[in-house]
């Protein structure tokens, strides 16, 4: 029986060391995920870490990152808060809509509104 793939729950407890929450503060699945800096090609990183280093050299929501490993959120979560741990990500969260409008589209609804 040797050589068997052990299945997907044996690889996914092993990639987190059996954690199933991140380290430090928590975060939702619209944060925002952005890789710190260009180089992060280390030997000791996983291929999963690795490619969410890739994947985030834009900014990318947690959702988007999991969906690309194809891996779950909780193991994706314990990913991203390891990379965030070692400076190599940033994880923010998104703006309230009532702060991403900026001030020059209220003087234009305003404007609109005023020549009816």
């Amino acid at each position: 029986m040797t050589g068997e793939d052990p299945g997907p729950l044996v690889r996914l407890f092993g990639l987190t060391g059996g954690r199933a929450r991140p380290p430090g503060e928590s975060f939702n699945l619209v944060a925002i995920v952005t890789t710190v800096g260009t180089t992060f090609e280390q030997a000791d990183l996983t291929p999963e870490y690795t490619a969410v280093l890739r994947t985030c050299r834009i900014p990318t929501p947690v959702a988007d990152v999991a969906a690309q490993l194809r891996l779950p959120i909780n193991i994706t979560r314990v990913i991203l808060g390891d990379l965030r741990r070692e400076g190599l990500v940033t994880i923010e969260r998104p703006k309230p809509a009532a702060q991403a409008i900026d001030e020059r589209i209220y003087r234009e609804v305003l404007h609109a509104l005023r020549s009816l």
